[in-house]
């Protein structure tokens, strides 16, 4: 059943979908009163809908139950990208998205590559929060991941503070053989906690920024014995987490 995340709920009772996804419904997916879809608001409380009403301006749905399913990780993971050369970071949130991340952090490391251009700030950041949407919508989240604008490094240690546990995925750490602060981190988190995870970028993190983390309360960790691409290495985290949490209880 196709699902929807809906700004406007006119009531306990009604859904107003409009824009993009009124769009996709009539000319899209070329549905009609009576058929149904899932509607979420803001707060990610979803529901199954009858379309009642199709006019040019929006969709109406109707409530006929609400579901009480949920498909939130039970904590809270933020994930820190160096900027990323092409499409790379697209691939981040999209395949982050479907694997339970709650929030995306660009930022610019010292060896990106990729210099961000504020010129064409607004259409990056409108196109990653679609791809966000369209993954959440695709695997049956009740929230949609939030991609902030892209930030410096000083930034994003001032951010970092916003959270409760906070890991640095270094690749050093993986050639000496460490295998334990990503674990035992995982088994100190309890649900409704959070995990900020920094990853840098093709070139991985300079010297200076993992100081500078280690010194903001960051600690360095490996992610196994192979060294994972900066693509690669956020979508390994939340598999991680995803098994730690919700597999294995």
């Amino acid at each position: 059943m196709q699902r929807y995340f809906v700004n406007h709920r006119a009531s306990d009772q009604h859904f107003y979908i409009e824009g993009e996804d009124r769009h996709h419904i009539v000319k899209v997916m070329r549905m009609e009163i009576g058929d149904q879809v899932i509607c979420v608001d803001p707060e990610g409380n979803q529901a199954v809908c009858r379309l009642a009403e199709i006019t040019d301006e929006r969709v109406v749905a109707d409530v006929v139950q609400w579901n009480e399913e949920n498909a939130e990780l039970p904590i809270r993971v933020a994930i820190a990208s160096g900027l990323p050369k092409g499409d790379k970071l697209e691939w981040i949130i999209q395949k982050g998205t479907e694997m339970g991340a709650h929030v995306f952090m660009p930022f610019a490391a010292a060896r990106s590559v990729v210099k961000w251009d504020e010129k064409k700030a607004g259409k990056k950041l409108e196109r990653w929060q679609k791809i966000a949407k369209e993954a959440a919508e695709q695997s049956h989240r009740s929230i949609v991941p939030d991609v902030v604008h892209p930030m410096d490094f000083r930034d994003l240690l001032a951010r970092s503070t916003e959270f409760q546990y906070k890991l640095a995925a270094f690749e050093d750490e993986s050639r000496n053989g460490e295998v334990s602060v990503f674990s035992s981190t995982l088994k100190q988190l309890k649900q409704g906690d959070s995990l900020l995870i920094v990853f840098g970028p093709e070139g991985g993190l300079a010297e200076q920024e993992v100081r500078a983390l280690k010194e903001n309360g960051f600690k360095l960790c490996g992610l196994g014995p192979r060294i994972l691409r900066t693509e690669t290495a956020p979508l390994y985290s939340l598999a991680a987490v995803s098994y730690h949490f919700e597999l294995l209880r």
